[in-house]
């Protein structure tokens, strides 16, 4: 589709096509195919987009998402021929154009943080230059989401990856939709619980029980795990004194795992001359040593072989991407793992469509 929405080109042919969805980051993109005088025109209009910074979007009969072209290969070999290589990432991806320009404090619910952030910097800034026409936040009606606080300070970060870094932060995903007016619908969302841990949905387990698990790849290490960490803030500029705070589990003896953070950044003067509570102030303490805890956690990975043709739990029918599921290993090992990704490749073999997971807990020996 072109920038105005309008379908330009219908790709009922090509070589092989890679379309990947994920959770809490953005999906992307490629197909490749045999360039021909076919193919002639639809080149030089994307050649003309690029150079000109507008659009070519692309989608997919079989998804909800919209992908926007930003590379563009042709290559010619003497044996296999000339081909042309689209490349490109999804809709979410437009958040990476824009950087948060002033200095933005952050205390309050997550949905509402996350909804100043766009407003401020996509949907109505106050250099009307910086705006994206069409954009929209779609507030959260789950009140799990609605229940999670932050309390954080951003200056020149760029856009995508702070909500990336919250969602992550939170297990939350976002996606960005084209609505029926061509609007870009922003929408923070959770999966949905479907393992064992629940008694509200149906099940879903894959497993040789089953018949829908052929195999799995484990890994599990603690090598790179803390649990613990002593967040030390601002000089109180009264001998070597410092603002800290403990934040972490309450594990003890050869269990706690101590990590040391250090924070002055975090300053409570504000920049009208002000100071902060020290209720604030220590609630901005918390989010970075959380940030810290997160990024040094277990390292628990799970490569499932799933049977995609099993009838027994259809994706999109009995779980969709987000979702938490029950993955029961050859091994023994019972996961909770949620479905961060989907991916979805034609190529001269045929169809195959798998999901990725990322591992939420274990049961078992």
């Amino acid at each position: 589709m072109d920038d105005t929405f309008k379908s330009i080109y219908l790709f009922d042919s090509f070589e092989s096509l890679i379309w990947t969805e994920r959770y809490d980051t953005a999906g992307d993109f490629e197909i490749y195919t045999p360039y021909g005088p076919d193919l002639k025109e639809l080149v030089q209009f994307i050649s003309g987009q690029l150079n000109r910074l507008k659009d070519t979007y692309v989608w997919f009969s079989e998804s909800e998402a919209v992908m926007i072209i930003d590379t563009m290969e042709l290559t010619e070999d003497e044996t296999t021929g000339s081909h042309l290589k689209l490349t490109g990432s999804s809709l979410e991806f437009i958040l990476d154009r824009r950087s948060i320009w002033k200095q933005t404090r952050l205390d309050s619910k997550v949905d509402y943080a996350i909804n100043r952030l766009l407003n401020e910097n996509v949907i109505s800034p106050n250099d009307s230059d910086r705006k994206i026409p069409g954009f929209v936040y779609k507030k959260t009606i789950d009140e799990e989401i609605d229940k999670l606080k932050i309390s954080k300070q951003y200056t020149g970060d760029n856009l995508y990856d702070i909500i990336v870094e919250i969602c992550q932060l939170y297990g939350l995903g976002f996606r960005i939709r084209l609505d029926d007016q061509n609007q870009f619908i922003f929408e923070l969302y959770q999966g949905i619980d479907r393992s064992y841990d629940q008694t509200k949905n149906a099940y879903v387990e894959f497993s040789s029980t089953f018949e829908n698990l052929y195999g799995s790849n484990l890994l599990k290490s603690n090598r790179t795990l803390k649990t613990v960490t002593l967040v030390a803030g601002e000089d109180l500029k009264v001998g070597d004194s410092r603002k800290t705070l403990i934040v972490g589990g309450s594990e003890t003896g050869l269990s706690r795992r101590e990590l040391y953070t250090d924070a002055r950044d975090i300053q409570s003067e504000l920049e009208n001359g002000t100071n902060m509570s020290d209720e604030e102030y220590y609630a901005k303490l918390e989010y970075r040593g959380l940030e810290k805890l997160s990024e040094n956690k277990s390292t628990k990975a799970i490569e499932p072989s799933i049977d995609t043709t099993s009838e027994n739990f259809v994706y999109g029918k009995d779980y969709f991407i987000g979702d938490i599921v029950q993955v029961v290993t050859e091994y023994g090992i019972e996961t909770k793992a949620r479905v961060t990704e989907m991916v979805r490749s034609y190529d001269l073999s045929g169809y195959s469509a798998y999901p990725t997971f990322t591992v939420m807990d274990e049961k078992g020996d």
